[in-house]
């Protein structure tokens, strides 16, 4: 979701399905799983046209690749697209007896792998495994070059659970070549809405469109956000604004949301769209608003009317403290 402010922040947006498990192909009609990491191949054209047309989904021992597999499942289904599940056995350093060990974590991965793919396979999609040896981030970062959407799991449970989730979803979700999806071990229940922040950039263009296409595909309401940040200034001590900057900010981002979203109702007639330009730190009122809805969308950066939106930092705050389903969009 996006921000927009003088000081402020904001957050922004996605496409198709490859499955990856960290410690984690393509198939006809009936699942398939392979192993590679010392003798892989080059992937070829025809290897990647039909990633284009597939999302790539992370999956990990963790229970929350479970939950990734699902949205991707979801989304998979309704798309038309494939699915490809990625696991990543790391740690290797070449010690004597390694070996051994290595082939064991394989095994147990390509077994939790194949649970996945034939859920996914059941579910009519065309579904693929492959268990990958190496950095995990790494591996996953080059999978998303030819994928539509990349889906990782978090294990963060919210904010009275602890630290945040850890570096590899930041990583992957600030290097990827695709948008990245990013689902948290949360139960979403109920929830309805799509949260995007919009400031008038390039990026909210197409986080914009891509929660927008996500809001009339699953028929949920589209809540576009605009943020600002007011600036500050200081006399002895006391802190001073005038009441017509605060005022000519607050017009100018409701202007900046009404010339974002004045295509939406032409593409999609029967769309419900919830409007807010509001004063704040955008990663809080992103998560405000976030917290009630089923998928929040932010950028990872851009420029907007106002002034300039320091997207990397926002997304990043955002995506460490998750408050539900995230996708992060170039």
């Amino acid at each position: 979701m996006l921000g927009v402010g003088v000081r402020g922040r904001g957050c922004g947006t996605g496409r198709r399905l490859t499955v990856a498990a960290i410690r984690g192909g393509q198939g006809p009609a009936s699942p398939s799983v392979e192993v590679s990491g010392v003798e892989r191949e080059e992937p070829g054209v025809e290897r990647e046209r039909i990633m284009s047309e597939t999302i790539v989904v992370g999956v990990s021992e963790s229970p929350v690749s479970r939950r990734a597999v699902d949205w991707a499942i979801g989304r998979a289904v309704e798309r038309r697209l494939g699915m490809e599940l990625v696991s990543v056995v790391g740690g290797a350093v070449g010690v004597v007896g390694e070996k051994d060990v290595l082939e064991a974590a394989i095994r147990d991965t390509r077994e939790r792998l194949d649970e996945h793919v034939r859920r996914a396979s059941d579910a009519g999609i065309q579904a693929s495994g492959r268990v990958e040896t190496g950095d995990p981030v790494s591996v996953l970062l080059e999978a998303s070059k030819n994928a539509a959407l990349l889906v990782i799991g978090s294990d963060y449970r919210g904010p009275d659970a602890g630290p945040a989730r850890g570096v590899h979803g930041i990583r992957i979700a600030a290097a990827a070549s695709s948008p990245v999806v990013v689902v948290p071990d949360v139960d979403l229940g109920d929830r309805r809405g799509i949260v995007v922040g919009v400031d008038g950039s390039e990026v909210s263009e197409r986080a914009l469109a891509f929660a927008a296409q996500e809001a009339d595909r699953f028929g949920e309401p589209l809540i576009a956000v605009c943020v600002w940040t007011p600036l500050t200034a200081h006399l002895h001590g006391a802190t001073v604004r005038s009441e017509v900057y605060l005022t000519n900010m607050q017009a100018l981002a409701e202007e900046s949301l009404a010339l974002s979203l004045a295509g939406i109702a032409g593409l999609y007639p029967d769309l419900q769209v919830e409007r807010h330009a509001e004063r704040g730190y955008p990663s809080q009122v992103i998560n405000r608003h976030a917290a009630t809805a089923r998928l929040a969308v932010v950028g990872t950066h851009g420029r907007g009317a106002v002034g300039r939106f320091l997207l990397g930092s926002i997304s990043q705050e955002v995506l460490t403290r998750l408050v539900t389903t995230t996708a992060v969009v170039r």
